[in-house]
């Protein structure tokens, strides 16, 4: 059994900043990628970023493009997201998750793990 146990969310001005981690424990598992998605009330849960231990690529939504920066530690299954410059459309519900499989993309059904979430709420 994979958990992933995100932390670090919170109530935020709009401007401010946090930073989310998500730390991944369970049987031996190594991931291929770790990211993160969010679900806003009343819609869809959308991409957000993810990271790729191979080489370290790193891949953004366009709505984070430039605020938000993705990193981790593939050696303790460990994945952050810092948040800077936020804005109250951020305010989501944020969910860690993860692939043990080759080849990744922003769409929910590549992703094979998933976390409880963490409440992000900016504030205008």
């Amino acid at each position: 059994q994979v958990q992933l146990v995100e932390s670090g969310g919170g109530l935020v001005q709009g401007g401010g900043s946090l930073r989310l981690a998500c730390a991944a424990s369970g049987r031996t598992f190594r991931s291929y990628a770790m990211g993160w998605f969010r679900q806003a009330p009343g819609k869809e849960r959308d991409f957000v970023a993810h990271i790729t231990w191979s080489g370290g690529s790193t891949y953004y939504a366009d709505s984070v493009k430039g605020r938000f920066t993705i990193s981790g530690d593939n050696a303790e299954n460990t994945v952050y997201l810092q948040m800077n410059s936020l804005k109250p459309e951020d305010t989501a519900v944020y969910y860690c998750t993860a692939r043990d499989r080759p080849r990744v993309g922003p769409r929910r059904y590549e992703y094979d793990y998933w976390g409880q979430g963490t409440q992000v709420t900016v504030s205008s």
